[in-house]
């Protein structure tokens, strides 16, 4: 069952290690016509064609893997991933089954001919960990709102194939198992960072959720201006008082990775 999301976001907490491992998964790659930028499309484990767009910086620390929101599709990062790759990490942003047109069409989506439900969405970033590691590259799992949530429980069963994680607006959003997030976080030993809206309820779940993981490099961003639900925060037309300081935290907090 769908839980309900707000729009809202993210304080400075404390300090984890490394890891990361999946079955590759074949992909075709279409040139776009913007610099430095392809179509991808790679096969789910189920077989649904998972479509995405892929970022690549000219001498890349990492491949940061970014999930989007409930209602999203991989536009959610078209102003971000650029800035992505401009600070040296290429990013790859796909369309999961669940989402819709919040930020412009989720391909994924109109191929189904429907929004699946949140949790039907993991073999889609199962798919793209798959595709990540074909270019050997450091992996950055990043997630947004329910995608957050599924990015820490993937992260929990690739421990060995992800470098960090960077979550923005998760909680226990699924219904079936109300701590199911909190109990993915305690095998989760790589950096973590996790940020929110500047929402109270929002706040205490992230903090939550991070306090499980025995990382030793753990971060919680709380905006004191602006702040808003998922990575929609990084964006300025979105969050016009907080999407500067964000960006100053989550820069912060790859850097501090070493990569």
């Amino acid at each position: 069952m769908r839980a309900v999301l707000s729009l809202a976001m993210s304080t400075l907490i404390t300090l984890s290690g490394m890891a990361a491992s999946v079955p590759v998964i074949a992909a075709s790659m279409q040139p776009s016509p913007a610099t430095a930028t392809s179509d991808v499309s790679f096969k789910a484990s189920d077989g649904v064609v998972i479509h995405g767009r892929y970022y690549r910086a000219a001498s890349p620390r990492a491949l940061i893997v970014l999930f989007h929101q409930a209602g999203s599709s991989k536009d959610e990062y078209k102003t971000i991933a650029p800035k992505l790759a401009a600070a040296g990490y290429s990013a790859l942003a796909i369309d999961q089954r669940s989402g819709g047109e919040l930020f412009g069409p989720n391909q994924t989506v109109q191929a189904l001919g429907h929004s699946a439900d949140y949790l039907d969405a993991k073999p889609d970033l199962e798919a793209a960990l798959s595709f990540a590691r074909q270019q050997k590259l450091p992996i950055i799992l990043w997630g947004s709102s329910y995608s957050a949530s599924l990015t820490v429980v993937v992260a929990s069963e690739h421990v060995n194939e992800v470098s960090a994680i960077a979550v923005f607006s998760p909680g226990e959003y699924f219904d079936a198992s109300p701590s199911m997030i909190r109990s993915a976080a305690a095998k989760v030993t790589v950096p973590f960072y996790v940020t929110s809206a500047n929402d109270a309820r929002e706040i205490a779940a992230a903090k939550a959720i991070l306090a499980a993981s025995p990382s030793k490099l753990k971060v919680q961003y709380v905006p004191t201006t602006g702040g808003v639900h998922g990575s929609s925060t990084l964006i300025a037309s979105r969050d016009p008082q907080g999407a500067e300081d964000n960006w100053k935290a989550i820069l912060g907090f790859l850097d501090r990775l070493h990569l």
